[in-house]
């Protein structure tokens, strides 16, 4: 019998520890929070210094039930709740529904799901750290304050259904005002000269380029077709003379292990997840995987971190496993990464990193789902590539004279992959770039000169990527609210996100527009950040945590009364359109719902009549000949389907073309990868493939 008591969160974790513990320990899972504050009343008192009012939350009282059941059975009670401020916070709430003295040693907290982690855990218990608790409950105050004071003003004033937050109302802003920029964005014309050269009495035609950069001693600049040509007729064509050359070496240093952060980024550029998907697996990863005889084990350490540490023993199976695997030569020595903190990182636990240097990716495929095994293989490659050498590059620049107009060739090539073995890289800003062996007075022949018109870009809208990238630079926001941040603006349908960038709708350009007005401490980037430091502080002891909440509230409150006095009711007006409503005979008009955008009647709750709006994309139906539309799953990817649906079922992940393989006569499609973009048939068995663009 069971005299030993374990409560964690979730219960694939529950599972993976009781594994680990055996039978005289019970691990039970709360399945999350089992005490908030309330949906429906603010629960806060304002006037009580303010105290927030928890309650058990709906629906978890069988829960709450068996935990009090097993909790009078046992000896002993731990609480094993994650190793971060919302797992104190958690543990704190669960002492307080089983009577738990505060100065009971009773929590337990390991960075990883790993047999001697956990049991060396359960042998080192602590009592709950109220700092870390205060931290959680200032920031659960706050937001709860801001979302329940401004929310009933913007359904009051727009409409219902809208809410803003701390972070949410930020990174809104940001896309926002990166829309703006675009818009307001005038490109401005500038072209470059580029030559085609050869060594004279060079036996290889081994041609490299040089690109103009100066005349003498000024930097050129070429703003019109007229400018190229005066340049390029000013040239000495027959004498490009090398003036001078330069050598040398460049070392690229490898990366240090995963953040939160720098896996949500690399997890989306690389893979193409979504924050949200990207914890949701290492979640998954973390809690514990079924390898077979090895039993079940947490195969990365807990993926809510902002520290690049990593602990010693890892650093020493690294290494071990870089020099007999790859070689001496391709280890760092075992290198540290931290140091200094940066302001506002909490370097509470270690990076993310695999449990098991030794579990090789490709050794567990087998137990892993795909995406697991794609996210795994990511941490584990960062891992080993961070106890990796350099990359070493050979470099070259040189500087080619053709009557006053300096030209410049630069090339470089890897001579030591290093890190890269592993690690390698996406941008191919590193790739190699041939000049052949050059010295100073050699002649070079003109083989063809280039000119090339180009414009001033506006700044890229954001991606997943780099607007989480942003709110770390900023300060905004901790490595465990990027993903429900992102998610928030999105259900919200203050953004939207296509082809991997977001675009704010009209609606979230309107609540930022009020927002920014009328409440620029909760949209300031500058105040946020400050804020979160103020968090910080409290977490560490140095702050109360009323206070904080206290100075917040009384800046906030006056905003919110004279956005209440002097904000007017604003009316969204609905687009209309030229269909016409079957049921009712009025003009139906554009509404925007869950999955999108979609037509209605204005005569809505007396005609109910809906209708899909439909985007072809002028090309027949492989099947019927009917229209191929474009569509929105409910988890919001494009398909493609037959307007004469459901008489006809074709469907279609990648956008069909107006072309039949001239193989087998069957359909094609449009496939786009990173590599560039192909038309490629759909039947497995043929394989033709039409190259359309390269990136």
């Amino acid at each position: 019998m069971a005299k030993k008591l374990v409560i964690v969160e979730s219960p694939a974790k529950a599972k993976t520890i009781g594994k680990i513990l055996g039978r005289s320990y019970k691990v039970l899972a709360s399945v999350g929070h089992i005490r908030d504050l309330p949906k429906s009343t603010l629960g806060i008192d304002i006037e009580n210094n303010f105290e927030p009012k928890y309650i058990n939350i709906r629906g978890k009282g069988p829960v709450i039930n068996e935990l009090r059941k097993e909790a009078k059975k046992a000896d002993k009670i731990y609480l094993a709740t994650d190793p971060d401020r919302e797992g104190e916070a958690i543990s704190w709430h669960l002492a307080h529904i089983l009577k738990i003295d505060l100065n009971d040693k009773v929590r337990v907290e390991f960075n990883e799901v790993t047999k001697d982690a956990v049991k060396n855990a359960i042998k080192n218990p602590r009592i709950l750290n109220l700092d870390l608790i205060d931290a959680q409950q200032a920031r659960r105050v706050l937001d709860r304050l801001v979302g329940y004071k401004i929310s009933p003003l913007l359904w009051k004033k727009i409409r219902k259904g809208l809410s803003a937050g701390r972070v949410q109302s930020v990174a809104t802003k940001l896309i926002c005002d990166r829309e703006e920029e675009i818009d307001e964005f005038i490109p401005e014309e500038y072209w470059s000269i580029i030559a085609l050269l050869k060594k004279e009495k060079e036996e290889f035609e081994a041609k490299f380029t040089g690109k103009l950069v100066n005349k003498k001693e000024e930097k050129i600049e070429l703003k019109c077709k007229e400018d190229v040509d005066r340049v390029i007729c000013d040239l000495d064509k027959e004498n490009f003379i090398v003036n001078n050359v330069k050598k040398g070496n460049r070392k690229r240093n490898p990366y240090a292990p995963y953040t939160t952060s720098t896996l949500q980024q690399d997890a989306s550029s690389r893979l193409g997840f979504t924050t949200k998907k990207t914890m949701s697996v290492a979640q998954q990863l973390y809690e514990g995987i079924d390898l077979g005889k090895e039993g079940t084990v947490g195969l990365i350490t807990y993926m809510r971190t902002d520290s690049t540490r990593i602990s010693q023993g890892a650093i020493d199976l690294s290494k071990t496993y870089i020099i007999e695997t790859f070689g001496k030569e391709f280890s760092n020595g075992g290198k540290t990464y931290g140091g200094k903190k940066k302001k506002g990182s909490q370097d509470a636990h270690e990076a993310i990193r695999p449990t098991g240097i030794l579990r090789i990716p490709k050794e567990v495929k087998a137990f892993l789902s795909k995406d697991q095994f794609k996210l795994y293989n990511l941490i584990w490659n960062r891992l080993i590539a961070s106890q990796m050498s350099p990359a070493n590059y050979e470099t070259i620049s040189v500087d080619i004279l053709s009557n006053n107009y300096i030209f410049k060739g630069t090339g470089s090539k890897l001579i030591f992959s290093g890190f890269l073995k592993v690690y390698s890289n996406m941008d191919d800003k590193d790739k190699d770039m041939k000049i052949p062996s050059l010295e100073k007075g050699d002649k070079l022949i003109l083989k063809d000169i280039n000119e090339n018109q180009h414009f001033t870009q506006a700044p890229p809208r954001f991606t997943e990527s780099s607007l989480i990238k942003t709110l770390e630079e900023l300060g905004i926001g901790r490595p465990s609210t990027y993903a429900p941040t992102i998610g928030t603006i999105l259900a919200r349908n203050y953004v939207v996100l296509e082809n991997k960038s977001f675009f704010p709708t009209e609606l979230g350009i309107l609540v930022n527009d009020l927002l920014t007005e009328y409440f620029d401490l909760i949209i300031n980037e500058e105040f946020t950040a400050e804020l979160e430091n103020q968090l910080d502080d409290v977490e560490e002891g140095k702050y109360d945590w009323k206070k904080v909440v206290k100075d917040f509230y009384g800046d906030f409150n006056k905003e919110l009364i004279k956005a209440e006095e002097e904000i007017d009711k604003i009316e969204i007006k609905d687009e209309i359109t030229d269909e016409i409503c079957e049921k009712c005979g009025r003009n139906l008009v554009v509404k925007t719902g869950r999955y999108g955008k979609f037509m209605a009647c204005p005569g809505y709750p007396e005609c109910k009549n809906t209708k899909p709006i439909i985007e072809t994309i002028d090309v027949k139906c492989p099947k019927c000949e009917g229209e191929i539309i474009k569509k929105k799953s409910k988890k919001g990817r494009i398909f493609y389907g037959c307007s004469k649906y459901p008489e006809c079922d074709f469907v279609s992940w990648d956008e069909p073309v107006n072309k039949k393989c001239p193989n087998c006569k069957g359909y094609m499609v449009i496939k786009r990868t990173k590599k560039g973009t192909t038309i490629k048939c759909i039947n497995k068995e043929c394989g033709y493939i039409e190259k359309e663009n390269n990136k």
